[in-house]
């Protein structure tokens, strides 16, 4: 039989494969390229909600038992919600104070949940189950994989095992060092204790504090070790373990993947801008950095800079701030930290990736990007996507509690910007919000630690999902 001649076999179609449907068309018409994708990822991406649901309503029922609190009587069912929801996305915000209404054991299901929601729902899982012994399958990698914002699923489970590491060293680190502060005022376990507990709070940036009073670091603003030590951690926490290990492996600037050189220029780039205008708008107010002397007013407000990024410690009285400075910090709450970090915000990625393309368009270039390398249309599509959908979520549920609470405009707008940032700074009307406040609060801040884009792209990914390449045409702009 002639080569030409011969049966072509067939090939099986395997899951994954892309299958065209092309339409019959005249010459008129424009063919479209209509791609039918497999229904993927939609289960496994509810399940990191679902988790992180339990974990909260969990931590809620411990902080109800009796001996969670001080007095010995159980505490209010929305207050251990308020406060579950806040450890676990790692927020900060308080309607009754930490150390002085939860006792020893309230103290240590805070510092868990803190842990928890430091680590992410299945990083935590595969740590459990790698102490047992077990077997990490595909499924799971997947899932530890859409947690952390990794693009390969190979190597997962051992990045997950050096995150471990790397948090545990560096949190000893940041305790040993606030230990040498505490135990000048401190019996030596009571300083440990404390100093422990701020530490894992600090790196895993949620704010929580055990100094009483609500006066979170207020009494440290002449303390460089507390306050440089506060925010190192804090930092660390927020440039998320893939970038120091990008670091490490490149050991040089230029050599550093895209993601790592967006995140530490923009956070050094908001670092320094927090820092000087914080400096400029608060220097001459006599509540805030008025009294101190110069080397405190610059040490504090690099601190205020700091922490909005998103830990919610304050050495400052924020509800004192001028209307200019609380709009910048609301500002640093709606960035964040890095992504696949233990801050929140929309992260520094998505506002570098906007920012630069930004640039690129002012610049008249055709393809948006930075150092050298130009970024998708997805990544860029997905960044303005977050972008809008965040801003949506805060203006509805602002008009809301503008509705349900009697504080104004903008102290219930720095509310709402600092849940969905998980940042925990506060003017001060937290422990007076009303119960349908504190639950609209509440919700915020699971919205803002899940990732608003995460929790709709998982319904969305339930359904058959569709491409279509329509016909261009130019709309007018400005």
């Amino acid at each position: 039989m002639p080569e030409s001649s011969a049966p072509k076999a067939k090939r099986r179609l395997k899951p994954g494969d892309r299958i065209f449907r092309i339409p019959r068309v005249t010459s008129w018409q424009v063919l479209p390229a209509v791609v039918t994708k497999p229904r993927v990822g939609g289960v496994s991406t509810m399940l990191l909600v679902y988790g992180f649901a339990i974990i909260v309503l969990l931590g809620a029922a411990l902080l109800m038992l009796p001996f969670a609190t001080e007095s010995g009587a159980p505490a209010e069912p929305v207050n251990a919600l308020f406060t579950s929801a806040s450890a676990t996305c790692v927020t900060g915000l308080v309607v009754v104070d930490t150390a002085d209404y939860w006792s020893p054991f309230g103290e240590a299901v805070i510092m868990v949940l803190i842990h928890a929601g430091g680590f992410g729902f299945m990083t935590l899982a595969t740590m459990f189950l790698l102490a047992m012994g077990r077997r990490i399958g595909l499924k799971e990698r997947i899932l530890i994989r859409e947690s952390m914002g990794v693009a390969k699923l190979g190597g997962v489970v051992r990045i997950v095992q050096r995150i471990a590491i790397f948090t545990f060293v560096i949190e000893i680190l940041g305790a040993a060092l606030i230990y040498l502060r505490l135990s000048t005022t401190y019996t030596p376990g009571v300083a440990l204790w404390k100093s422990a507990f701020l530490s894992i709070s600090a790196f895993n940036n949620a704010g929580f504090d055990l100094f009483g009073s609500f006066r979170s670091l207020t009494g440290f603003q002449g303390d460089p070790l507390i306050l440089l030590t506060t925010a190192g951690l804090i930092i660390v926490g927020g440039l998320s373990f893939l970038v120091f290990a990008d670091i490490a492996k490149a050991r040089n600037f230029t050599r550093l993947s895209l993601d790592s050189k967006l995140v530490l220029t923009t956070t050094i780039g908001l670092l320094i801008a927090g820092t000087v205008i914080l400096l400029l708008t608060e220097m001459n107010n006599p509540a805030t950095l008025g009294p101190l002397p110069w080397t405190q007013r610059l040490l504090n407000a690099f601190f205020h800079a700091v922490t909005p990024r998103t830990a919610g410690f304050n050495s400052l009285s924020v509800g004192a701030f001028a209307v200019y400075s609380l709009f910048f910090t609301m500002a640093l709450m709606f960035v964040g930290g890095a992504s696949g970090s233990t801050a929140g915000g929309i992260k520094v990625n998505t506002f570098g990736i906007l920012l630069n393309t930004v640039f690129s368009t002012l610049r008249g270039r055709e393809k948006a990007g930075a150092f050298g390398r130009e970024f998708t249309n997805q990544q860029i599509y997905r960044a303005l996507t977050l972008v809008i959908l965040s801003v949506t979520l805060i203006s509805v549920f602002a008009f809301v509690l503008t509705i349900t609470e009697e504080f104004t405009f903008l102290q219930v707008l720095f509310e709402t910007f600092s849940a969905f940032g998980t940042v925990g700074l506060s003017t001060g009307i937290t422990p007076d919000l009303s119960v349908a406040g504190k639950i609209l609060i509440s919700v915020m801040m699971f919205i803002g630690r899940i990732g608003p884009l995460t929790l709709i792209l998982s319904l969305a990914q339930r359904q058959q999902l569709t491409e279509y390449k329509y016909p261009q045409e130019t709309v007018r702009i400005g």
